[in-house]
């Protein structure tokens, strides 16, 4: 964990969890969590995070990840003379020059290329930068929206209207990815944002070992009912019981409050009027000349030459305050990248989910019949006790969180056991 946390843990929540999964030898997935040091830090740069999801034979996909782990922090916070959204681009380019490089120099990892998909939390909101399959989630109260898009086959086929969004057939591969880092010596990188940040939004980055096992309904479920830490691990154990069949990475960033150090004070908004310029000298001379103008014609009856006078002097005077403000009083509000949310959808608490936990915990309960493993079973059915009777009372989001702690707790059990039994 970030060894900055400390100073933002009044205001922010945070976990991050990688697992290989249960088919692959060895995880392929990287993370990066850079959390601004100081409160000046955070100004200029805010807090960073980062899933980036390896490929390539031998060791190659776990080097390119790891590869792009390291460049980008690093890159996007020496970029300081450049705002972040062009730092954060040039960053992602840079490490898709240097693992194109590796890869060029070695046949062991010749094409070797990661997705990426790096959050940035700014004083103004939220700002994404993403290639490959990787994805960047944000629940907001009962809504789960995607703010990045696959890149990946089945998404480009949707978007170019080829196929129906709401069902793909099976002859399409599902896990085809059509953007990445490494391969190629150029690389288009996506960014999305600002997003407006909330006290209480909740964003969840993660690898396809975790996307393509639990449905976004259910993710938003997990997120809303447990506190991060919690939430990981569910998400995780859930994906591994649907298979596994994947590395499993995942971040979850909850912003409990304004990102300010406590004590600090807080900057100021971004609506106040921005830093004063001097306006040209006859810009301002001009608007003087003709309001006098204006003036005296009126006086001597001259109405319509008046008027005319009065209208250029209202020019000049926007010139100046053009010159003067960088533009009209008050500031501009800043362009908005991309066009995520990509997917938005409701994810309020449902028995069909309580029903599935149900199930599963039986199930978990059952893998232990005929074994000689030692199972703390008071805690076990005090979670599933507990989640019995918020569903029968159709508190769904009491059983889901109750149901969730129930099968971690016995998933951290079969693992106890596993590694207690494994032959020394």
């Amino acid at each position: 964990m970030d060894p900055h946390l400390a100073i933002w843990e009044h205001c922010l929540e945070l976990a991050v969890l990688s697992d290989v999964g249960l088919r692959r030898a060895n995880n392929q997935d990287s993370v990066a969590v850079v959390l601004a040091g100081s409160q000046e830090k955070f100004d200029q740069r805010g807090h960073l995070f980062m899933v980036a999801d390896g490929m390539g034979a031998h060791a190659a996909g776990e080097l390119a990840s790891k590869l792009a782990t390291d460049i980008v922090p690093l890159t996007y916070n020496k970029l300081l003379d450049r705002p972040p959204p062009e730092a954060l681009r040039a960053a992602v380019q840079a490490a898709n020059d240097q693992i194109h490089s590796r890869g060029m120099a070695s046949d062991d990892f010749r094409g070797m290329g990661t997705t990426v998909s790096t959050l940035v939390i700014l004083p103004q909101g939220a700002l994404a930068a993403h290639v490959g399959d990787s994805r960047i989630y944000r629940l907001r109260g009962a809504r789960l929206e995607q703010l990045t898009f696959d890149h990946s086959l089945v998404w480009e086929l949707q978007a170019a209207g080829q196929i129906p969004a709401e069902e793909v057939p099976n002859y399409i591969p599902k896990n085809i990815i059509t953007r990445s880092l490494g391969p190629n010596p150029e690389t288009q990188v996506d960014l999305e944002g600002l997003f407006p940040l909330e006290p209480g939004d909740t964003f969840f980055l993660c690898s396809d070992g975790l996307s393509g096992q639990v449905p976004d309904e259910e993710i938003g479920q997990v997120l809303a009912a447990l506190p991060p830490q919690e939430a990981a691990r569910v998400l995780v154990d859930l994906a591994n019981l649907r298979g596994g069949p994947d590395n499993i990475t995942v971040i979850i960033v909850r912003v409990t409050g304004p990102q300010l150090i406590q004590g600090t004070t807080p900057a100021a908004p971004s609506n106040a009027a921005p830093a004063q310029r001097p306006a040209s000298s006859w810009v301002l001379t001009a608007a003087g000349l003709l309001t006098l103008a204006a003036a005296g014609l009126a006086a001597a009856g001259e109405t319509v030459a008046a008027v005319v006078s009065l209208i250029g002097a209202a020019v000049a005077a926007g010139v100046a305050l053009r010159q003067r403000y960088g533009g009209t009083a008050g500031s501009k509000r800043a362009e908005r990248l991309g066009k995520g949310p990509y997917t938005s959808r409701p994810c309020p608490p449902q028995s069909g989910f309580v029903f599935r936990l149900a199930g599963l915990a039986r199930e978990l309960r059952e893998a232990t019949v005929g074994t000689d493993w030692t199972i703390d079973w008071q805690t076990f059915n005090a979670h599933e006790s507990r989640a019995t009777t918020a569903g029968e009372a159709a508190q769904y989001g009491e059983a889901v969180a109750e149901y969730c702690r129930a099968v971690s707790f016995m998933m951290a059990q079969l693992r106890s056991q596993q590694e207690h039994n494994k032959p020394t």
